[in-house]
Formats: C-alpha cells, structure tokens, sequence
C-alpha cells in the first residue's frame, strides 16, 4: 500500500512513529513559513504541519497546493500540546509533522462545488460534479450507513434460510402501473426486453420451483414522473416465502426493519409493529400510511347532525356523504388566515372546504354553531374529546373525500403545531386493503396494488357480484407517515387468478400473452406463498431524518429524470440505430457517426 495508515487512525499512542498518509487537501492554511494541510479521507481528517525547517521540497510542495489535490505525505507523529487539541476530530491530539509532500494529483485552482456541508451549491451543480459532491463528510456517512443496512439485512435473512437469487433484468413487457422501460434486441428485429418495475412474477416462479425463502436487493426500473421520493432506478428488499401465512411474513420483515435501524442509528426497533385494517386507517386517520407520532385523530360525526337545520351537513349525509371532524388542540386562537390555509389544503384533495367551530368557556362557537342543536354540540365536543381552547375541524363530503382531506389537514397540523418529535419512530401494519379500486376515466376496476393478490377467503362469494366489497390478503408497511413496503398473499390457484384477471378486464388472450409463462407454471404444483418489498433506498432515508431520496443515492437523476454526471439520456449514433433495425422519428436526428 502507499500508505501506512487512514486519515482517522492516528491517535496519541503513535506519537514518534514514521507515517505515510494519502488524502485531498481538504484545507491549506500558509502562516508566514509555517503551513498546515488538513488532509482527509473517508476515514477522517489530519492535521499536517510543514515547518519553516522542513526540507525544501516540502516546504515549496506545501506553498503551491491547491484544496482537493491528491497528497502522498510522509512524515512524524507529534502529539499537540494541550491546548490546542481539536476535539471535533479523532485524530484531534496528534499532528504530522511532514518531512516529504507528494502531490499526486493537482486539482484546479478554483472547484466547481465545495466540499462543504455548509456552502452547498444549488443540486444541479452538485448532481453535476457528484464525484466531487460525494466527498463531503454527509454524504459520505450517508453511503456508510447504506452500506451497513444492506450487510446487516443480508446477515439477518441468511441466519432465517433465506437465499439471494439474482432475478433477471431483461424479462418480458408486461406494463403495470408506470411504464415499462424497454430494450431494442439487435438479433430479433422489431422485438423488445423490458427491464423489470420488480422481480414480482420471478419470485413466485421461484417458489413454484422449490426455494422457499428467497430474498434479493433487487434493482427496480420504473418510467414515471420524478420526485423527492422517486427514482427511475431504486433498490428494494424483496422476498418471498412459501407455506406461510401474514403472520410468518410480519415476523421477517419486522426483523428486517430492527436489523436496518440497528446498523444505521443504533435505535433499537422492536416488533410486534401495531396493526390496523385499511378501514380503520381510514376512518380515524383519513390515510392508509397514517402517521402515528401524533394524536389528532378523526371522528365520524354523521349521525350527530344529519338531521340538522345547517344546509350543506343534511344534503351530505342524505346522498351517501360522511361529516368528519377532529380537534386541533389549542387552536381556537387561529385567526382567519390560518383557517383559510386548512380550507386550501382540504381543497387540493377535493374537499369543498372545510367548516370550524371554536371551544371557549364550555361553549362552541363559530357561524355553523347556531344551526346545530345542543344535543349535536355536546356530541361534537365529546366524541371529539374537546376542550377549552381547542379548534373544532370538520369536513363534510363524498365518504373518501371528507376522509382524505380531513386527513391531510390532520399531517399539516401535526408539522405545524411541532407535534413531531425528532427520533421518534412509529411503525405500523395497514392490512385488508381492497383488492379493487375502480377507475372512473377508463370504466374499469384495476388492481389495488397487483392482479396476483389473493382475496380473503370469506370474500370469494362475491367477487364477481361486489368487487368493491372484496378485501385482499394485502399488508403495507408504514414508517413515520411513509410507505416502506407492500406486500400480499399471493394467488396459487390457476382458475382463482383467472377470475381475478376477468374482473379486472384481462382477457384469456391477453393474460396468455402476459402472463401466461406464470400461468402455466401453477399446473404444475405452486405452493401457498407470500412475499414483501421494502423500499431500501427510502428506508434508508427516513432512519437517516432525510426528506430527499437522492441524499442516499451514489449517483441519481435529477427532478427532470437526467442524469447529469454523465449527461444521460444521450445520443447514439446512426449506426445503432440501424443495427437495432429502429428508424428514427423525423424530429430526432441522430449523430450520423460511422456508417
């Protein structure tokens, strides 16, 4: 090796020793003849010091460094007198005293992005410049951290018999959800891989062939519109087990999750996680990834004012409609303007707006109090648990818009009112989610999460006569308001995915040409068998305190889906093109290259 020890390793006990340390000139401070270089690596910092006694080549070496240079420096460890022992480094009690400098890479007089956490450049430069941006110590402890929660997930699953099987990453297009990202074969003109949203169908292929715990950190492609929390490219931990129930697979990934905090944060998450129905979630939390690091929760209050003299909560409740409402502690000092801001939020997610009553001296007040009976006001205070100074919220809609709405009002005001504490982590499982929503713009029913989801078997009766009555065998994790995963019990039997497949309006032909290789592997002997996928780049995120998905990337795409390390999407030349037997469109001219 070139050198002899890190950057972080030196302590008192190597006072007097010969060292040999490479790093980048992290700083360079020159005092009239006496220069120090804090030299860093990402195991920690040097203090390196050229004194005006040093040999001459140091000594002229030292003046001449430019920041992030490559050094090779050979020199004396010396323990620093006490009163100058920096204390917010390791290596803070010690310094090299250099005898010989080499620069083995000179960087540019002037960097395109600091290697600060504390001058960050906007994030194009730093998308940009990542290989540069990557040194800073943040990101650097963001990449050890992910390094970690991979080798402890890894270790956990093996000691429970499970086994990493690379799945393939050219399969068949079979468009779900986003849309597929595909290949152009050279060799069978007019034909396309796709590269998979997830390794769903070969997983299962996997139980059907007798691995009956199967886990992978599975690269996922999806083309969709990008985000904070979004990458066309992120990892999952994905697993399957066969002969087991919801329980089984609680119980694993439970495990996963305590493993990933350990290794991260040191946090000791512990199962069993609480549990709630998808209707519960819903009812008292107006969201299926309901955040639980605060109370506010929701109360139905239809029966307490259908029948009231107030206009809009008769019309509602009549047509079908829900009235909800909820009590933000100490709130009832809200001025308009902070009303207003509720309404706003509750009319993003359809609501009509909102309608608040204020609890003060025991009474409730506001311009909807008047129409309402005494009756219904002392049912509203109680069932909400109200109280001097608390703000009365409710909304009164279509039964999952007064719940969706309500709902977000709800995770505004936790933020608002500081209700979330720093290193608090709730976790929860959200079960028995539909296993149909209808699609309104196509007039059809789709999936809830996929078509190989098994319905609860007292729901089997009415698949085809209530399709929106039928629960799925389906379980979310939720980590702090955050989804991290999904998963479900899976279909095993051929003529039962048939039926599914119907309703959903896939035809015997199309789910042949989809799906039919799945299929036909059942007929020959497919156990029970369940899996989930974790979002390991987003978990990673949420233990770190992260709102930004590309804090825990080595190398993502920016908000627009570029890459701009490398400047990809690009262009290819007009030979490609033509030996993938692909004429381009008349608005893209390709580089003409070599023909």
């Amino acid at each position: 090796m070139l050198r002899t020890h890190t950057c972080g390793e030196l302590r008192t006990s190597h006072a007097g020793q010969a060292v040999t340390l490479c790093g980048w000139a992290h700083s360079v401070r020159d005092h009239g003849g006496l220069v120090f270089i804090t030299l860093r690596d990402r195991y920690g910092f040097t203090q390196v010091v050229v004194e005006p006694g040093a040999s001459q080549s140091a000594a002229e070496c030292a003046r001449g460094i430019h920041r992030e240079s490559v050094l090779r420096i050979r020199g004396t460890v010396s323990q620093r007198p006490e009163g100058t022992w920096n204390n917010t480094i390791a290596t803070g009690q010690v310094e090299v005293i250099a005898g010989d400098i080499e620069i083995m890479s000179d960087a540019a007089p002037i960097l395109p992005v600091e290697v600060s956490d504390d001058k960050l450049a906007n994030e194009e430069a730093r998308l940009r410049y990542r290989y540069i941006d990557l040194r800073r110590h943040s990101l650097q402890a963001n990449m050890h951290a992910r390094h970690r929660a991979a080798l402890a997930v890894r270790n956990w699953l093996e000691k429970q018999d499970f086994i990493e099987i690379q799945t393939p990453l050219f399969v068949r297009s079979t468009p779900e959800g986003a849309r597929d990202f595909v290949v152009p074969s050279r060799n069978f003109p007019g034909m396309f891989y796709a590269l998979p949203q997830s390794p769903q169908l070969y997983k299962q292929l996997l139980m059907i062939a007798g691995f009956d715990r199967y886990f992978q950190l599975a690269p996922c492609f999806r083309d969709e519109d990008q985000r904070a929390d979004r990458q066309l490219v992120h990892t999952q931990i994905d697993l399957e087990m066969s002969f087991c129930d919801e329980e089984d697979v609680f119980t694993i990934v439970e495990g996963i999750i305590s493993a990933a905090f350990k290794a991260v944060n040191g946090v000791e998450v512990k199962g069993p996680f609480p549990r709630l129905s998808y209707d519960e979630a819903m009812e008292r939390f107006g969201s299926d990834k309901p955040d639980l690091r605060f109370g506010l929760e929701m109360r139905d209050l239809t029966d307490l004012v259908s029948e009231s003299e107030f206009g809009i909560f008769r019309e509602v409740c009549a047509s079908g409609g829900r009235v909800r409402g909820l009590a933000a502690t100490g709130c009832a000092h809200f001025s308009r303007k902070e009303t207003d801001e509720l309404a706003d939020i509750a009319k993003i997610y359809k609501a009509k707006g909102i309608i608040t009553l204020k609890i003060e001296e025991g009474q409730v007040r506001g311009s909807v109090a008047k129409y309402l009976s005494e009756d219904a006001q002392r049912g509203i205070v109680k069932r909400l648990q109200a109280v001097d100074g608390d703000l009365v919220i409710i909304t009164a809609d279509d039964p999952e818009v007064s719940a969706v709405s309500l709902g977000q009002v709800r995770r505004f005001l936790g933020r608002k009112l500081g209700l979330i504490r720093e290193g608090d982590y709730k976790l929860l499982w959200v079960t028995e989610f539909p296993l149909f929503e209808w699609n309104p713009d196509e007039n059809r029913w789709e999936a809830k999460h996929h078509i190989f989801t098994q319905p609860r078997e007292q729901d089997l009766p009415i698949l085809e006569s209530d399709p929106a009555a039928v629960k799925g065998r389906l379980y979310d994790l939720v980590l702090n308001g955050v989804e991290m995963g999904s998963g479900s019990i899976r279909i095993n039997n051929p003529e039962l995915q048939k039926r599914v497949m119907n309703i959903v309006g896939t035809t015997t032909e199309d789910a042949e040409r989809k799906f039919g290789f799945l299929l036909h592997a059942y007929e020959y002997g497919g156990p029970v068998h369940g899996g989930f996928a974790i979002g390991f780049d987003r978990l990673i995120a949420v233990i770190l305190g992260l709102e930004n998905l590309r804090d825990v990337i080595a190398f993502p795409q920016n908000a627009a889906g570029v890459s701009l390390v490398d400047d990809c999407p690009n262009e290819i030349d007009l030979k490609q093109w033509q030996e993938l037997h692909i004429r381009p469109a008349e608005s893209v001219v390709p580089r003409s290259g070599s023909r």
